[in-house]
């Protein structure tokens, strides 16, 4: 097992301790209605102010509830759409993440309010991912960039890999520490199992909540790693952390788009944990990180590939 007090920092150590207050580590454990209030006082005990210039209102877009981020006139729109394990989590629980990222790049952000489990199993949520991305492409009639992390990274991803010969302009994606279904019993599953923020345990919980029963095979939708063809997809970005069970997911996709010729960038930030991105303004490691990440947006968004 890995040796989490020579890996990680004193700020992410910090961090971590500010999140086990809010949050507990056997919160996945919990029932449903008492995980989602949990999360959501979490993040807004780490929520911080729009940055000057955004603005935001709440629609519809293909029948599915969205948060529309502006900081003005843009030729490109993101699409986010959030984590929380397909369970918690929602317009407020990245909340600033979005404005944020809608300020630095000047994009518009379109964070998705998808249905969750396990009130809606697989593959509701994704049918809300796509039928939003769909709506907004029609609507706004802009080339789009597909970002998300965690659950959300796998929405992402899904979503590029069905929108393939549908005629949506996807510039490139960007995952953040996604979960995309890897191999449960090797590699980081088994080196970080135990790990500060999500263990391995977290991980099959959240899985089992999301199935209405026996694991799909060979779908896309469900785990964009079970994908036969990986042709076609758009320039991807991947921010994975070292200190993570899904950490080799971000890896294997990796491996999968280069054999697949498509143009693919990984970072798996030393000594981060998964969920870092709330800690931007607390961790010197963690705001680079999140700098890579907006950066990643900017770039594909502008249709430019700065990676060697």
């Amino acid at each position: 097992m890995a040796d989490y007090k020579t890996l990680i920092d004193a700020e992410i150590w910090a961090f971590i301790e500010k999140t086990d207050s809010h949050y507990p580590p056997e919160t996945a454990t919990f029932g449903v209605e008492d995980q989602r209030r949990i999360y959501d006082e979490m993040c807004a005990a780490f929520r911080v102010a729009y940055p000057i210039g955004v603005s935001a209102i709440d629609r519809d877009y293909g029948g599915v509830p969205c948060r529309h981020y502006t900081s003005g006139t843009a030729d490109v729109a993101v699409m986010y759409y959030h984590g929380g394990g397909f369970v918690v989590g929602g317009l407020e629980s990245h909340d600033d993440v979005c404005a944020e990222i809608c300020a630095a790049s000047g994009f518009d952000v379109i964070s998705v309010d998808y249905r969750m489990a396990p009130e809606h199993k697989h593959p509701a949520m994704f049918e809300d991912a796509m039928a939003a991305t769909r709506a907004v492409a029609d609507e706004l009639g802009k080339p789009l960039v597909l970002c998300g992390d965690s659950a959300g990274g796998n929405l992402a991803a899904a979503v590029s890999h069905m929108a393939r010969g549908t005629g949506l302009d996807i510039r490139g994606q960007v995952l953040v520490y996604p979960g995309l279904g890897g191999d449960y019993n090797k590699g980081s599953y088994v080196e970080y199992a135990d790990a500060p923020m999500l263990t391995r345990d977290d991980i099959v919980i959240y899985k089992n909540v999301r199935l209405a029963g026996e694991e799909p095979v060979g779908d896309p939708r469900y785990a964009p790693l079970h994908d036969s063809d990986f042709a076609g997809l758009p320039p991807t970005v991947i921010n994975t952390a070292q200190c993570d069970p899904l950490s080799d997911d971000g890896v294997d996709y990796q491996r999968a788009l280069k054999a697949a010729g498509v143009p693919v960038h990984h970072v798996d930030e030393p000594g981060l944990v998964h969920g870092h991105m709330r800690a931007r303004h607390m961790s010197a490691r963690s705001s680079a990180s999140f700098e890579r990440i907006k950066e990643a947006v900017t770039a594909l968004g502008k249709g430019k590939w700065p990676y060697a």
